[in-house]
């Protein structure tokens, strides 16, 4: 069974020799993979009936990288993915990575690689030196994202080690995911969601568009009593407006009907964005997952990638 319309792949990822020098990441096989940004790459993505993919670094990226040569590796690790970009212009299309350790620094950055590079807005991998993007030291990047009408894709990293011997203590050695894929990235980048809804920053940016992978990492499921708690005696009385009006959710990594369709219930189906995970989650169970998913062909397609080509203004 075909799609309907192209698919469109947000959160596959890549590796930057310079970049992975420094902040280091997955290793072995699932690195050399990232590394190939040409014949393998395209050959499973074809396989898969993947028409293009969005690609970012995998984490934990620029995030991790010194204050003191942050923007100087961006800008050339930036300008390396455009080149590979350049080489593929009908399959590949680019997220930039930020020196979020510098903000001005980031803030201009995102604003070279989207009017210069034809970026699409950017990914961040979890905090910088400690702290979430609701911090103000990090507006002046929400401020340019908005003006610059791009989102910004809050992807998860390990979350901090007080929280991981805290949360996790032994289990995190036992079970390594569970600090992981598991649990420890849904509650770190569900929380870092959250974080942004209260902290004023969707009031001062009301145009600013976010994306969260892996189905809201949780908040769509806890939505109705997230939204009724904070009612009860604090200002919020509108997060549930406030996340559906500045947060689309992908598919990245959870291929679920349920979950998907709670996604849907809650947040619409335009807010639904697809995307893999690739290289830590294959291509072809994606695909074929969404395509035998219960849902007309018109609302489908919006999700395959009408919603992508919208919101990141694809050609």
């Amino acid at each position: 069974m075909a799609a309907p319309g192209p698919v469109v792949a947000i959160e596959e990822h890549y590796l930057d020799a310079e970049v992975y020098a420094i902040a280091g990441g997955a290793g072995g096989s699932l690195a050399t993979r990232m590394r190939d940004l040409g014949a393998q790459r395209l050959r499973e993505m074809d396989e898969a009936g993947v028409d293009i993919q969005v690609l970012s670094h995998a984490p934990p990226g620029l995030q991790r990288v010194p204050a003191s040569s942050a923007a100087d590796v961006a800008r050339r690790a930036n300008d390396r993915l455009a080149e590979v970009v350049a080489a593929h212009p009908t399959r590949f299309a680019a997220f930039a990575s930020l020196p979020t350790a510098v903000p001005d620094a980031a803030a201009a950055e995102l604003e070279r690689t989207v009017r210069e590079l034809g970026f699409k807005g950017a990914m961040i991998h979890g905090t910088t030196d400690g702290l979430f993007l609701d911090d103000a030291r990090f507006w002046p990047i929400l401020e340019r994202a908005e003006a610059l009408d791009v989102p910004l894709y809050i992807h998860p990293a390990l979350p901090m080690a007080a929280v991981r011997q805290a949360y996790m203590g032994k289990y995190a050695e036992t079970h390594p995911t569970f600090a992981t894929a598991a649990w420890g990235f849904t509650i770190e980048t569900g929380t870092h969601a959250m974080r942004l809804v209260l902290s004023g920053a969707l009031e001062a940016f009301p145009r600013l568009q976010l994306i969260l992978g892996h189905l809201g990492e949780g908040i769509p499921f806890l939505m109705a009593r997230i939204d009724e708690a904070l009612s009860r005696d604090t200002p919020t009385k509108t997060f549930r407006k406030l996340f559906t009006d500045h947060f689309h959710v992908t598919t990245s990594g959870f291929f679920s009907d349920p979950a998907l369709a709670c996604c849907i219930a809650e947040m619409g189906v335009d807010r639904i964005l697809f995307s893999i995970d690739w290289p830590f989650v294959e291509n072809a169970p994606g695909v074929d997952w969404l395509r035998t998913f219960e849902l007309g062909d018109a609302d489908k397609a919006k999700i395959f990638g009408g919603n992508a080509k919208r919101l990141l203004k694809l050609a």
